[in-house]
């Protein structure tokens, strides 16, 4: 099996989150991520580095373990989607209408759909429009 992983989802294995339904969530995808390819848009990778750079700047964590972060991230079963970006982008945009996502949310949103997988998020807007969409969240 295989499923959609987003960056709120990976950012939880760096940054521990307060509640424990989210903390369960966090540690089932990286539980699943052992044994399946996660795919992701090509937009994740700059949304991971962000959330990393932010916790950064904000005294959470030092570079350093950005970069053994990273470099775990690295060995794991992770496959960019190679659709091409401007083919996609008429549906991220009806679908960020149809459930008031940002583009960024709707292109996993998008990706999901298209690849027929189930979505790896903590996040309440995502994991609603998905259930909107049929699409499968891990954890439900």
């Amino acid at each position: 099996m295989s499923l959609v992983l987003d960056a709120s989802m990976t950012l939880a294995w760096q940054f521990k989150r307060v509640d424990p339904a989210e903390i369960l969530l966090a540690e089932e995808a990286l539980a699943e991520l052992a044994s399946v390819v996660a795919f992701v848009p090509a937009i994740w990778y700059a949304e991971v580095a962000n959330g990393l750079l932010r916790g950064e700047r904000q005294g959470m964590i030092p570079p350093a373990q950005t970069a053994f972060f990273l470099n775990d991230l690295s060995q794991a079963n992770i496959e960019a989607d190679t659709e091409s970006p401007p083919s996609r982008q008429a549906r991220v945009l009806a679908l960020a209408r149809t459930h008031g996502l940002t583009a960024y949310d709707a292109t996993y949103l998008e990706l999901a759909l298209r690849l027929s997988l189930p979505l790896a998020t903590l996040d309440d807007d995502l994991r609603n429009a998905a259930q909107g969409e049929g699409v499968p969240l891990l954890g439900k």
